[in-house]
């Protein structure tokens, strides 16, 4: 299942290896969505608020995971495209022992600092317990979310996007059975949601990592491998890093925006929960597009590939163009319907909220398309501190225009949700003037994995 994205159609080549990441991430949201949908349905409005308010600081920290994976697996996508085995598997052990040992340090400080958080955030007090419960549970969960991400990343940079899907499938229908024994029949509430989403991750991290040991030649090491490295750890903490400040700050970023969501009350966070669920939904397909198009991007810099690398480009830029077109008539014509999915008919005030923000947000689905694009070029190039410079111009924006405008009695709720799409666009316009300026450096003579920048 392995797949060398430096030889081949390219548009072939992106399409099937990004089209199980889509469908794997898709299962991914559905674990959320099953949460909300259940809760919603079976617990009641501020239950769903509950999970809501929950789901931008559980995303947060867990970026902070996927940023990491994500850095390290640009890097083993270079090693592996330049036929450097003994340098990858060295570093699969060296990107490893990091992550882990950050992971540690994450659970405990996420759990130690929960309730100061959680008072930052402004959770009103009829949902605070239920906000707390849920995300204590989550949060002894990270050490899942590591391992799978690690192994997703691990087996993606060697061109196997498949075997991922699989397990998050059986971890989709695992989730949802346990949602309704733990939170139907076991009348656990919230938490029994929690339990259920990190029982589920468990199952699909133990799986994934069973099959890369058992299966995955380049993931049997020698002694030779088991040692430090100080070229190739600088390079881990290079890519590493620098794609996690820009996953946090991404998240950061939209956690500070549900902090001020937070401020308009129980009936608002409900709406925003819900809504914010189907436009994760909306545009995760190219968003995981973007991630499989750095990997392409990865790989042929490791083979040196420059030509081929800008035909790519031309094929991501159409493709990504093409679906947010129609995701964004979609989303705009059926946002009341799909609003329904979550919240009962009879909540016609958290509808009419969730209908405004989803139309603001599905005509502008182009703007984030783009940028997804942007990130996983520039990623893959080896430049991953570009994508940091993009996410703080388009998060930056965000927050300052929102804080802004809410305020203001004539503008209101819908400043937040117009600050997002004009936050986008202003990235678009700096990641596609940099690479205008700079694209004749950068592709002809794409930089070797040892530059590292």
């Amino acid at each position: 299942m392995n797949r060398n994205l430096t030889r081949g159609p390219v548009a072939r080549s992106m399409l099937l290896f990004a089209l199980p990441m889509i469908a794997g991430n898709l299962l991914q949201q559905f674990y959320n969505v099953a949460d909300t949908l259940i809760v919603g349905r079976v617990l009641g409005p501020d239950a769903l608020a509950a999970v809501g308010a929950s789901y931008t600081l559980m995303t947060f920290v867990t970026s902070i995971l996927l940023g990491l994976c994500m850095g390290s697996g640009v890097l083993l996508s270079m090693l592996f495209g330049a036929g450097e085995e003994d340098a990858l598997k060295t570093a699969s052990v060296l990107s490893f022992g990091l992550i882990a040992l950050l992971t540690v340090l994450i659970e405990g400080a996420a759990l130690l600092l929960l309730d100061p958080i959680l008072r930052l955030m402004q959770i009103p007090a009829e949902i605070y317990g239920m906000t707390r419960d849920y995300l204590q549970v989550i949060f002894i969960g990270i050490v899942f979310t590591f391992l799978y991400n690690y192994f997703a990343a691990w087996l993606r940079a060697i061109g196997n996007s498949a075997m991922p899907l699989v397990l998050l499938a059986v971890a989709a229908v695992l989730n949802v059975v346990l949602d309704l024994v733990f939170i139907i029949q076991g009348n656990m509430g919230v938490a029994g949601a929690a339990w259920a989403t990190i029982i589920a991750q468990a199952v699909s991290a133990f799986g994934l990592a069973l099959y890369t040991l058992l299966r995955a030649p380049l993931f049997r090491f020698s002694r030779r491998h088991l040692r430090f490295d100080r070229r190739i750890l600088r390079q881990i903490a290079s890519y590493s890093l620098l794609t996690c400040v820009q996953q946090s700050v991404m998240n950061f970023g939209i956690l500070m925006i549900q902090g001020l969501v937070n401020s308009f009350g129980v009936t608002v966070i409900a709406a925003f929960a819900a809504a914010v669920k189907i436009d994760s939904f909306a545009y995760m397909p190219v968003q995981d597009f973007g991630n499989a198009f750095s990997t392409f991007i990865a790989q042929n810099t490791g083979a040196r590939e420059g030509e081929r690398i800008r035909r790519g480009l031309r094929a991501a830029i159409l493709t990504a163009f093409l679906f947010c077109v129609v995701i964004s008539v979609g989303v705009f014509v059926f946002a009341p319907q799909l609003m329904c999915i979550f919240v009962d008919p009879s909540e016609t005030a958290i509808i009419a909220e969730g209908v405004r923000y989803l139309q603001i947000e599905g005509a502008c689905y182009c703007g984030i398309g783009c940028l997804f694009l942007l990130y996983g070029l520039y990623r893959g190039l080896g430049r991953p501190g570009i994508s940091v410079v993009l996410t703080v111009i388009s998060l930056g924006t965000r927050v300052a225009l929102a804080y802004l405008l809410a305020p203001i009695p004539a503008i209101g709720l819908p400043g937040i949700w117009w600050a997002i799409p004009i936050g986008w666009f202003l990235a678009d316009a700096a990641g596609l003037l940099y690479y205008r300026r700079v694209s004749r450096q950068l592709l002809p003579g794409s930089p070797r994995p040892e530059k590292g920048r």
